[in-house]
């Protein structure tokens, strides 16, 4: 068999299964990168999103401090005065397979500044143009209890006033010239209660079949290898069947057979 893989033919067949083993255990990886990613989201909503609330000033210290990665879906408590002049939409937000708007509205704090409040979900008017029914925010000083979330990337796009293409902060406070602060506040619950948008639904923490992915695509990764080595062996046991060839009888020539 080993006489048969030296030869140039058989060496590319090595080399192609070898590439196919390298691709199948770098999508492996891939996969189970995307597992470890869940599994940690999942640990982090687990520990932080039914905990006790924390007052905001716990977890972020000021305007421009950052959210801490371990801090996010904390549970806080904040008191202030919604900004309803500052509300603003966030399109193209699909809530059980209809698209609508996630509505912004920040608290104005005591110190000066301001956290962003998603007070929930509202489905889209007649038209882009439309602007849809919002219940307005409870007015005076309000306590607002809900889970912390980072910004979201800007998108680039430009619509019209009041609205956002993503839940991106930077933009939300040169929009309205607020200091806001670097996370906003996914809405659970109000005090005083009024009617609000629909509540957000609860994050999913669902891990998928990326693990599983990962599984099949390793045991995949030696199939290449294998599947050469074995029509490699059976090549040679043919090679080793075959009748070998006598050699062709050497012509005499006429003056051959003079000079003998």
């Amino acid at each position: 068999m080993l006489g048969v893989l030296r030869r140039p033919r058989w060496i590319a067949y090595l080399l192609l299964a070898v590439l196919f083993g390298t691709i199948t255990a770098g999508l492996g990886l891939w996969q189970y990168g995307r597992y470890q990613e869940k599994a940690e989201r999942r640990h982090l909503i687990a520990t932080n999103y039914s905990a006790p609330p924390v007052p905001l000033s716990d977890v972020l210290t000021g305007p421009g401090a950052p959210l801490a990665h371990d801090d996010q879906w904390r549970r806080i408590e904040v008191t202030g005065t919604y900004a309803a002049g500052a509300e603003h939409l966030v399109r193209n937000r699909p809530r059980e397979g209809v698209f609508g708007y996630e509505v912004l509205v920040p608290l104005v704090l005591a110190d000066g500044s301001a956290v962003t409040v998603d007070r929930g979900w509202v489905p889209s008017g007649r038209t882009a143009a439309t602007r849809p029914e919002v219940p307005p925010p409870p007015t005076g000083e309000v306590t607002v209890t809900g889970w912390l979330r980072p910004s979201e990337p800007d998108l680039g796009r430009d619509l019209p006033a009041g609205q956002l293409a993503s839940i991106d902060l930077p933009a939300l406070g040169a929009a309205t010239g607020l200091d806001l602060v670097g996370a906003y506040v996914l809405l659970q619950g109000e005090d005083p209660e009024v009617p609000r948008p629909e509540p957000l639904p609860e994050p999913d923490v669902r891990l998928g079949s990326h693990f599983a992915y990962a599984i099949q695509w390793w045991l995949t990764v030696p199939a290449g290898v294998v599947l050469v080595l074995v029509m490699a062996r059976q090549q040679a046991l043919d090679d080793a069947g075959k009748p070998r060839r006598e050699p062709r009888p050497r012509k005499v020539r006429i003056w051959d057979e003079e000079d003998e």
